[in-house]
């Protein structure tokens, strides 16, 4: 498909993974983005897994029959982009790898690979002919070894995994012939799960591109952007910020319903409080990837859970180490949490408000056997005090 009348899109689309990077569910799967660039030289910007290698270099043949390629641009060294490096080595022996020193080094650990390789430096540029390709660092987006290709012919950028999201194409590739309407939660829920720690590393790069023209984004997941451009780095700029809307995202565990009581009395005084967007997870039946998404989202952040083999809650030990691997930012906390004769998992939620640094909004509530009138006051002064620092925000 074309991306413009020299550039060809040769990705694939999977539509039979359950879990990206064994975590994240895919229920509208997932592309790995590829592109050719058609010039004087031949560029092939990124691979794809190798699982689908028949079809890749199927597609590659019909845009450039028995052309060679010359370069293998490698953005981003992830194997799900560059999994078919030795494959299309064997098919293009003499192709040349380009990346930068860490790329080559990563190239060589994992596919042994010691061809013809092209070493470049941040703001180095390769002529392919009437195109002219520069390459631009952008460590820790989310690898040490991420960069982006631009093309200043005609402003396109590859963008590597930054401004992708969740979601395999379904027919057409660029955003104005598609209905996009599916990737604007997926590429939330993509940034929270997969780049979600690196809110810094984004600003940067952000900053870094800000002043070179681009008419189309290149990721190697999802949509080529081209008339949504403003509203794609919007979000990716929003979410490194750790930005969030006024709402509330209550994330709890519960073994008998005890401790889902006080989750939803805490929700009801929230919109007694006005506060609107309140979304209730539980983790027993939540994954986590749509929690991560919401609390990305959303300011206020209750977590509730039961002890559990004189600890916590597993899925909600589970939810705070993601927490705290994201490094979030600026938001407001409560807790609640329950036992029946040995209480651990308020402390247990007490040591993670101290070590996240959260602004804690009022005392953690903690119940013993079952709900009472006493726990559900203590659970409506929790809420409130929620409710009335998410509203003294309000301009």
């Amino acid at each position: 498909m074309n991306i413009t009348d020299s550039i060809f899109y040769v990705g694939v689309n999977d539509r039979n993974k359950h879990l990206f990077e064994g975590l994240w569910p895919v229920p509208y799967g997932v592309s790995y983005n590829s592109y050719i660039i058609s010039d004087g030289k031949t560029a092939l910007v990124d691979t794809v897994d190798v699982n689908f290698f028949d079809k890749y270099i199927g597609k590659i043949h019909e845009v450039i029959g028995d052309r060679k390629i010359d370069y293998l641009i490698i953005n981003h060294m992830e194997p799900d982009h560059s999994g078919s490096i030795k494959l299309i080595r064997k098919y293009y022996p003499d192709i040349v790898l380009v990346g930068n020193k860490q790329t080559l080094a990563m190239v060589n650990g994992y596919y042994g690979e010691t061809g013809a390789t092209l070493e470049v430096k941040d703001g180095d540029v390769l002529s392919l002919g009437k195109h002219q390709l520069s390459f631009h660092l952008i460590p820790m987006v989310h690898w040490p070894e991420t960069m982006v290709t631009y093309d200043s012919t005609e402003n396109v950028l590859f963008s590597g995994d930054a401004f992708g999201c969740f979601g395999a194409l379904n027919g057409g590739v660029i955003d104005c012939k598609i209905n996009t309407d599916i990737y604007w939660d997926e590429m939330e829920r993509y940034y929270s799960c997969i780049v979600g720690k690196y809110g810094a590393q984004v600003q940067r790069a952000l900053a870094k591109l800000a002043g070179i023209p681009i008419d189309t984004i290149c990721s190697t997941h999802g949509p080529v952007w081209r008339e949504e451009i403003p509203r794609v780095i919007s979000v990716y700029d929003r979410l490194s910020k750790y930005e969030a809307e006024e709402g509330v995202v209550i994330a709890y565990g519960t073994m008998y319903g005890n401790t889902e009581q006080m989750a939803e009395t805490i929700a009801e005084t929230l919109s007694e409080n006005g506060i609107r967007n309140v979304v209730l997870h539980n983790l027993s039946k939540s994954d986590q990837s749509y929690v991560l998404k919401d609390i990305f989202k959303y300011k206020g952040l209750i977590l509730g859970a039961p002890t559990y083999n004189n600890s916590i809650y597993p899925e909600m030990e589970y939810l705070m180490s993601k927490l705290e691997m994201r490094d979030l930012k600026h938001r407001y906390l409560g807790c609640f949490g329950s036992f029946t004769w040995a209480g651990q998992a308020v402390r247990r939620l007490d040591a993670f408000a101290d070590k996240v640094k959260y602004e804690v909004v009022a005392s953690s509530v903690e119940m013993k056997q079952g709900f009472c009138s006493d726990i559900k006051e203590k659970c409506i002064n929790l809420a409130v005090a929620m409710a009335d620092r998410l509203k003294s925000d309000r301009i």
